[in-house]
C-alpha cells in the first residue's frame, strides 16, 4: 500500500522545516508529534543510543502525561522489545507487543499498550536511535503505509539530528578556538606587561589579576616559598584580608606537593587523601594549582579556586593555559626579586658610604675642633695672668663658633631647611652660593624664568625635591674633588610634565665606563631611575663633564611631608 497524497505533502513539508532547524530538542518533539498525527498512534517515543550503541541514553515520549511519566521513574534503557531494534535495526510491526518473546511486560502504573511499530533512525550505517509507536487508534495494528510513513520520518529525523550534532560540534570548536585566541592574546598582553615591570609587589599583583581573568576563577592566589612554608603574597577576587595571613606548610599539603613535583594538579573538595589548605581557607569547591619554577628552582605556586563560567571545576585546557602562563610569571617574579634584592643591596651600600663620609667629616673637623677647644680651656685653667686667660677664652669662643658653623654645614648637607621651607630652586641657590664661597669656583645658576616668576608650581613631591638637590650636590662635590674646573653651570628647566637638571663643568673630564662608577654616579642614576627618569653623562678627558637628568614632575600632595614637621621641630629647637 502506498502513501496517500495528504501524507506525502505533510512529510515533504515537515522534512523541509526539520532540515533547517538546529534546535535538536525541538526537532525531536516535532518528529514525534508528526508521527502520531500521520499514523493515528496514541503514543510515540524516540530513543537515542549512547556512544557505544549498547543502550538508550535519552528517551523522549509524546502522549503520556507528566504525572504518569514521573510515576514511572527511570527511563527505559533498551531492554525487551525496545532492545530488539537496538541489536537488529530493522522495522518491526506487532499486533500485540506483549506477545513478542522478548517482551518483559510493563512496569507498575504504565498505561496499557497493544499494537507496536518501531523503525531505526539511521543515515547509512550510522544508527542514532529508534522511533516507536504504540496503540493505533481505530485499528488493531499499524499497516504498511504507517511503516513507510515512520521510515520516512526516521530518515528526516536522522538528517536533522546529524545536522544539529554537526552544528553543535562546529559551535564548540568555534568557541574553543575563540577561547584559545583570547587566551593567546591575554598571555601576550601579560608577557608585555610583566616584561616592563621590575617592582616585585606590582609584578605579583599583575600575575594574580591577569591569571584570574585567563581561567575565569572566583579567586586567584599566589604564594611564595619562605623557608618550609608557602606564604600568600598576592590574591585577586573574593578575598578577605584575614586570608592573606595564611601560611601553607610544604609538607602534607597539595600546594607543597605541586611545588616539589613541579606538576600542576586539579581537584575538588571530594578528592580523598589530599590536604587542600586553600580550599578550606577560601570556602572553595575546586582548585587548580600550578608551580612557579624558574631555572629549576621552585619559587611558589599559583592557585585558582572555583571556575565562575562553566564551573566550578577547571578543565584540562585551563590547566594547560595556567601552566604556560606560570612559566612567564615565574620568570617575571624571579627577575623582580633579583632586582629588588639588588636595589636593597645597593641602597645599603650607599647608606654605608654616606655613614662613612659623615664619620670622616665629624672626625676630621668637629672632633678636631673639640680637641683643640679642650687644649685651650686646659691652658686657660693653668694660666695665672688675667690677660692671658681672656685671650685663651677668646680663642676658645672662636673654636666653638667654628664647631657650630661646621655642624650647621653638616646638618644643611643632611637636609637643608631651605629645601623643606622654600623648595628646590631656593635650596639649590643656597647650595651653589655656599659652594662657590668655600671653593672659589665660578658657578652660574641658570633657572627657568617661568619657574622663578611663579608661573609654574614650584613645590614638588618630597622624593623629587630630594633627588634634584642630591643630584646637584653630588655633581658639585665631584667637580670640587676631581674635575679641577674653574667654571660650572647648573641649569634647571621645567614644564608641566618634566624637569631637566644639567650640571656642566670645564674641568679635566674622564673616560666614561667602569672608572666613572667611583664618582657616585651609581647612586645618582639609581635615584633618578626610581622616579622614572633618565640620567646621562657626557665626558672626555680635557673636555669637561656634563651630567643631565630628565625626571617626570611629581607635585606635592596636600598632606605635609613627614620631614616638614621634622624640620619645624628642628628649627624650634
Amino acid at each position: 500500500m502506498g502513501l496517500d497524497e495528504r501524507r506525502l505533502e505533510r512529510l515533504l513539508e515537515l522534512g523541509r522545516s526539520l532540515v533547517g532547524d538546529l534546535d535538536l530538542e525541538l526537532v525531536l518533539k516535532r518528529v514525534l508529534e508528526a508521527a502520531r498525527q500521520l499514523t493515528g498512534a496514541r503514543y510515540a517515543a524516540l530513543g537515542i543510543l549512547d556512544s557505544r550503541h549498547e543502550q538508550l541514553e535519552q528517551f523522549l515520549t509524546v502522549g503520556i502525561d507528566e504525572p504518569t511519566r514521573r510515576a514511572l521513574g527511570d527511563m527505559p534503557r533498551g531492554h525487551g522489545v525496545l532492545g530488539v531494534l537496538i541489536h537488529d535495526p530493522r522495522p518491526l510491526r506487532l499486533r500485540a507487543v506483549g506477545d513478542h518473546p522478548q517482551s518483559y511486560g510493563f512496569p507498575l502504573g504504565h498505561p496499557p499498550m497493544e499494537s507496536f511499530l518501531g523503525v531505526p533512525v539511521r543515515i547509512g550505517d550510522e544508527v542514532f536511535g529508534n522511533l516507536y509507536l504504540t496503540d493505533k487508534l481505530g485499528a488493531e495494528e499499524f499497516d504498511e503505509a504507517d511503516e513507510q510513513t515512520l521510515v520516512a520520518l526516521a530518515d528526516w529525523a536522522a538528517i536533522a539530528i546529524a545536522n544539529a550534532r554537526r552544528h553543535g560540534g562546529v559551535r564548540r570548536e568555534r568557541d574553543e578556538l575563540g577561547r584559545a585566541v583570547r587566551a593567546f592574546e591575554t598571555s601576550e598582553e601579560i608577557g608585555r606587561a610583566l616584561a616592563g615591570e621590575t617592582h616585585l609587589e606590582r609584578v605579583l599583583e599583575l600575575v594574580v589579576k591577569r591569571s584570574r581573568a585567563l581561567v575565569e576563577a572566583r579567586v586567584m592566589v599566589l604564594a611564595l616559598r619562605e623557608g618550609d612554608e608557602l606564604v600568600i603574597r598576592a590574591a585577586s577576587g573574593e578575598v578577605d584580608p584575614a586570608q592573606m595571613q595564611l601560611a601553607i606548610p610544604l609538607e602534607d599539603s597539595l600546594s607543597g606537593h605541586v611545588l616539589k613535583t613541579g606538576r600542576a594538579r586539579r581537584l575538588s573538595d571530594s578528592t580523598p587523601d589530599v590536604r587542600a589548605v586553600l580550599l578550606k581557607a577560601f570556602g572553595a569547591h575546586t582548585e587548580l594549582v600550578v608551580p612557579l619554577r624558574f631555572r629549576g628552582q621552585g619559587l611558589g605556586v599559583l592557585a585558582a579556586l572555583d571556575r565562575l563560567s562553566g564551573g566550578p571545576e577547571f578543565s584540562a585546557e585551563d590547566e594547560r593555559l595556567m601552566t604556560a602562563f606560570a612559566t612567564s610569571a615565574a620568570m617575571a617574579v624571579a627577575t623582580a626579586r633579583d632586582v629588588t634584592a639588588d636595589r636593597l643591596r645597593r641602597s645599603l651600600e650607599a647608606t654605608e658610604r654616606e655613614r662613612s663620609r659623615w664619620a670622616r667629616e665629624l672626625h676630621d673637623q668637629t672632633l678636631q675642633d673639640l680637641a683643640g677647644l679642650k687644649v685651650l680651656l686646659s691652658s686657660a685653667r693653668r694660666a695665672k695672668e688675667r690677660e692671658q686667660v681672656d685671650r685663651m677664652l677668646e680663642q676658645a669662643i672662636e673654636h666653638v663658633q667654628l664647631g657650630v658653623d661646621g655642624l650647621r654645614a653638616l646638618i644643611t648637607e643632611l637636609r637643608p631647611a631651605a629645601l623643606d621651607e622654600l623648595g628646590t630652586a631656593p635650596a639649590l641657590r643656597t647650595l651653589i652660593d655656599r659652594t662657590s664661597a668655600t671653593t672659589g669656583l665660578e658657578i652660574e645658576f641658570d633657572v627657568d624664568l617661568a619657574y622663578e616668576a611663579g608661573r609654574v608650581d614650584t613645590r614638588h613631591a618630597p622624593e623629587l625635591e630630594s633627588t634634584m638637590y642630591r643630584l646637584v650636590q653630588e655633581a658639585l662635590t665631584n667637580v670640587v674633588k676631581h674635575a679641577g674646573a674653574t667654571r660650572v653651570t647648573v641649569a634647571m628647566i621645567e614644564d608641566d610634565a618634566t624637569v631637566e637638571l644639567t650640571v656642566t663643568d670645564d674641568g679635566a673630564g674622564f673616560e666614561t665606563g667602569a672608572t666613572s662608577e667611583g664618582f657616585g654616579l651609581i647612586g645618582m642614576r639609581e635615584r633618578v631611575t626610581l622616579l622614572g627618569g633618565e640620567l646621562h653623562f657626557d665626558s672626555q678627558p680635557g673636555a669637561g663633564t656634563i651630567v643631565a637628568a630628565r625626571i617626570p614632575v611629581q607635585r606635592r600632595s596636600a598632606e605635609p611631608a613627614a620631614h616638614d614637621s621634622l624640620s619645624r621641630r628642628r628649627r624650634s629647637a
